[in-house]
């Protein structure tokens, strides 16, 4: 089974919604990319359908904006 991608930016926020994601799916059905410290994969999380962060990607292509963080703007910076 392909993994769900969870994007982050390293808040507390994002931090927070990493530990529930990985207690919900299990650390073994997502890839966590903390784009703060892999920005080359900004792009990637764009092109995903990624607005603001945290946010996951399902295996099917969804997005689940989950709280808000950070927008990619901002990340960006």
């Amino acid at each position: 089974m392909k993994k769900s991608v969870f994007y982050h930016a390293g808040c507390p926020v994002c931090i927070s919604a990493e530990h529930d994601i990985i207690a919900l799916v299990g650390e073994q059905n997502v890839e966590v990319v903390h784009i703060g410290t892999e920005r080359s994969r900004i792009a990637e999380a764009e092109k995903a359908g990624v607005k603001s962060v945290p946010a996951m990607v399902t295996p099917t292509g969804n997005v689940l904006h989950i709280n808000y963080g950070a927008s990619m703007a901002d990340v960006k910076g």
